[in-house]
């Protein structure tokens, strides 16, 4: 069976065609299904024990794919985009969403703190799911990447500023307010 799960785009990263997959906004086997002669004739009544048994473990992959992808749009918010599915005929001749995934966005932001704030977005997406899949964490771990990166550059920038303000330049060290005057005394232990 497919896996669900999260899936990080560029921003100007197409969509991969994947066979079998409805796009955000377009019917879906879901919306229409139309049975062939064969599948008419079968009705659940009509199935075998074992194919009912496959279409009850379709059905619940079904539920589980939705509400994983689901999970991943409700906390991705804007930088999540629709879910896409991969789907599997059962024996009665109906579609079931077997796979999907959401397109995410990870990418810097203008500034370090909107870049952390993304990169935080993202990884709560990932993990949003009850059972984040392998690619889900690949994506949370990259996330968390990103934010690192971030925090880092805010915090040059930040030593930077600082360094400006005490008179330094970039790349001087920073030197504490007393520097050039003589340490202060310490007073006389009592010992």
């Amino acid at each position: 069976m497919g896996s669900a799960g999260l899936r990080s785009i560029s921003p100007n990263e197409p969509a991969a065609p994947v066979e079998e997959r409805a796009e955000p906004g377009a019917r879906t086997p879901r919306d229409k299904v139309t049975l062939s002669a064969e599948a008419k004739a079968l009705s659940s009544s009509e199935l075998t024990p074992e194919q009912q048994q496959v279409v009850a473990e379709l059905r619940a992959r079904d539920a589980e794919v939705r509400a994983h992808e689901a999970a991943h749009q409700a906390a991705g918010g804007e930088l999540a985009g629709g879910a896409s599915f991969t789907y599997q005929t059962g024996p009665d001749g109906r579609q079931y969403a077997v796979g999907g995934e959401v397109g995410v966005a990870l990418r810097s932001g203008r500034t370090p703190d909107e870049t952390i704030a993304n990169a935080q977005r993202v990884r709560r997406a990932a993990l949003a799911p009850a059972n984040p899949s392998t690619q889900d964490l690949a994506v949370a771990s990259a996330a968390s990447s990103l934010e690192a990166s971030a925090r880092s550059q805010k915090s040059r920038e930040v030593t930077a500023a600082y360094q400006e303000r005490r008179g330094g330049g970039a790349g001087s060290p920073l030197t504490p307010a007393s520097a050039g005057s003589p340490p202060p005394s310490l007073p006389a232990s009592p010992w």
